[in-house]
């Protein structure tokens, strides 16, 4: 799949025309994608021409952002918010059928949705490993197998696993959260030489500290969260939404065709320690 147009971006210039980055045409699937690094990622596609589908649980904020990127583009089929449980399968039926009918077509999915929760092991309750269970590697399984067949009929596409670094290392009370972080990296991998013949390239990608909603009640939030010095972090500062999105851009287009099965540490340099 090669673009032959430039992308207007409601978010700065238009790339130019064949850039590898161009996603003019593309329909892209964005899960979790109501706030946060979702929200950043829908934005980003969209700005690079993508026509972007965000789905979310949060309905009033998934379906004000879809308004709200909509109404920066000069696109009429920039974004569309469906509702979507992503640890419930007929969810994921029906999200692949609203998008193919509509479209005809469907080129990527950003696996974004995620719960974060953080314990010692010893005081982790069964409860709480199977929800983050259910919804960060569940999920994201459940989303592989849904959209294979449009993008085998599509010629192939694109699927990007949000993980974390939290799947790249041991860090104290994220036994949960990381289990289930370590699954996803393992599954990307699988599941990119399960379907690297079809044109289907997965790829997983690793933030480390995000200024999202999600770490909010440990960073403070707020915009100081930003001007802070981070001394644990190689680089001294949090990473920000748009710092993981730009890898989700590379993943996405044809900037990475020759790329799957890998994964991308966006984490200041807290992994190469």
């Amino acid at each position: 799949m090669t673009a032959t147009s430039s992308a207007a971006s409601p978010h700065g210039p238009a790339l130019p025309a064949h850039s590898p980055f161009d996603l003019t045409g593309r329909v892209a699937v964005v899960t979790g994608a109501a706030r946060g690094q979702g929200a950043a990622h829908a934005r980003m596609l969209a700005a690079a021409g993508a026509t972007v589908v965000l789905t979310d649980v949060r309905e009033a904020d998934g379906t004000e952002l879809a308004a709200a990127i909509g109404a920066a583009s000069t696109r009429t089929d920039a974004a569309l918010f469906v509702r979507h449980d992503v640890s419930r399968a007929a969810d994921w039926d029906r999200v692949v059928a609203t998008v193919t009918e509509r479209y005809g077509r469907l080129d990527v999915l950003v696996n974004n949705a995620a719960l974060w929760h953080t314990a010692p092991v010893g005081e982790e309750s069964e409860e709480r490993f199977r929800t983050l269970l259910d919804v960060n590697l569940l999920g994201p399984f459940l989303g592989i197998r849904a959209v294979l067949p449009a993008m085998r009929e599509a010629g192939g596409g694109s699927v990007v696993n949000i993980s974390s670094t939290a799947g790249l290392t041991g860090i104290p009370g994220h036994a949960a959260y990381g289990a289930t972080k370590f699954g996803l990296r393992g599954m990307t991998r699988s599941a990119a030489l399960d379907v690297a013949a079809d044109g289907v390239r997965v790829n997983s990608v690793h933030p480390g500290m995000i200024d999202t909603p999600m770490i909010a009640g440990v960073t403070g939030g707020g915009a100081r969260v930003r001007e802070r010095e981070y001394p644990n972090v190689p680089m001294r500062r949090i990473g920000t939404p748009e710092d993981v999105a730009r890898m989700v851009l590379f993943l996405a287009s044809d900037a990475s065709s020759y790329v799957t099965g890998a994964e991308f540490a966006v984490d200041g340099g807290l992994a190469a320690r």
